[in-house]
């Protein structure tokens, strides 16, 4: 039962709108973007705090849901820190939107707890527990202007009118809106509609605010501005984010700490830097776009693969393993100096060129390198490795 009727009329009518109900799963089939997309940012951010250094504002305890002989999420423990930014990546499937919806309410979990700020929520109902949802469609009010959308929570909560009015205008300010309190909602642009969902989902002051796929319906431009503005305004909030995404680069440049799912599991979790420099193991690394992954066997200080020897770093541990060079551990040599290849493709990324080496044995390489010296489509070159770019992977089963 709820205290206030009105309330309660409120969240009936969120439900039809733009209520947490509404929630869809948007794990989507998009693409993965390719490893060089993100790798401008990844190598960028400095690894962030992690949540061992501050206390655990959310945590996931052995959290299990099955939709039949399915296992949506398997035995998850996950903890966020207090003023924590994490982005939850994985393909279509893996479990991302399923985690958001049992910590927001709206999916029952099998097994397992979720512990919010110290309160068990396993009988919170979801717009009692104290989080802030915004979606990818924005589900905005059509009926209502720019400032009835953000004040919804607020007049929920029985916020007086001129704390209502003030707050309103404060957060419009926060994220780049000034006086549009009287706008309607269909004459903004994709990237207002996004600012005032943000808006909304903050005004109540939640504890935890989710994001399920907060960009994804924005164009590539638009989006990298926005997850720059996003970054800065959590940090002056000190706003705790727990975020799903299916773009890397979108979270590698959004989070204190990425989340990779895989099958209903945390196949890896680390500051962006770390995962991105030392993936977990090969599912890890061709989701981050990583394709250049052999089986090898280490002796000594370099490893055997179908192209040949390949120095290892410094104390890798002798057997068998995957080894993954990145493409920018490719270098380019005279073909009778390295491994011979044909140019297979060439791809302009702006900062670089990409390539798609044909060895005369062993799968195909990928490869980065200047376009000053970029070869054409069936130049023969030689490719040789550099050790800093191999990263030694479990072997598989």
């Amino acid at each position: 039962m709820t205290e206030n009727p009105a309330e309660g009329a409120e969240v009936a009518e969120g439900a039809k709108g733009e209520g947490a109900e509404g929630v869809e799963d948007t794990e989507g089939a998009e693409g993965v973007g390719r490893a060089e997309g993100a790798q401008g940012v990844a190598s960028a951010v400095a690894s962030g705090p992690t949540s061992a250094s501050r206390a655990s504002l959310l945590r996931l305890g052995g959290l299990t849901v099955r939709f039949g002989a399915h296992t949506a999420l398997d035995t998850v423990d996950l903890d966020v820190a207090e003023h924590e930014t994490v982005c939850v990546l994985g393909p279509s499937g893996s479990g991302k939107s399923t985690l958001l919806r049992v910590i927001a309410g709206l999916q029952p979990a099998d097994a397992g707890e979720v512990v919010l700020d110290g309160r068990n929520l396993r009988t919170v109902p979801t717009h009692r527990r104290g989080v802030g949802l915004m979606f990818q469609d924005h589900q905005l009010f059509p009926q209502r202007d720019v400032a009835g959308n953000v004040a919804f929570g607020l007049r929920m909560r029985g916020t007086a009118r001129v704390e209502r009015e003030r707050k309103v205008a404060e957060l419009l300010d926060l994220v780049g809106l000034p006086g549009a309190q009287h706008r309607a909602v269909g004459s903004l642009s994709g990237g207002e509609q996004q600012r005032v969902a943000l808006a909304r989902a903050l005004a109540p002051g939640p504890r935890l605010l989710m994001l399920d796929e907060p960009l994804g319906q924005l164009d590539r431009g638009l989006r990298e501005r926005l997850v720059v503005e996003l970054r800065r305004l959590f940090g002056e909030l000190g706003t705790t984010v727990l975020a799903v995404t299916h773009d890397q680069g979108e979270a590698f440049a959004l989070a204190d700490r990425v989340v990779i799912m895989r099958d209903g599991r945390i196949a890896q979790a680390g500051t962006p830097l770390e995962v991105w420099q030392r993936p977990a193991d090969e599912f890890v690394a061709r989701f981050l776009g990583f394709d250049n992954v052999v089986p090898a066997t280490v002796t000594g200080e370099a490893a055997d693969t179908p192209w040949g020897k390949v120095t290892v770093p410094g104390g890798t541990a002798e057997g068998a393993c995957r080894l993954l060079v990145r493409p920018a551990g490719v270098r380019l040599v005279p073909a009778r100096e390295g491994l011979p290849c044909t140019v297979a493709a060439r791809t302009f990324r702006g900062t670089h060129v990409s390539l798609r080496l044909r060895p005369d044995s062993g799968p195909e390489l990928d490869a980065a390198c200047a376009l000053a010296a970029a070869p054409e489509v069936g130049d023969r070159v030689g490719a040789a490795f550099t050790s800093d770019d191999v990263v030694v992977l479990p072997a598989t089963d």
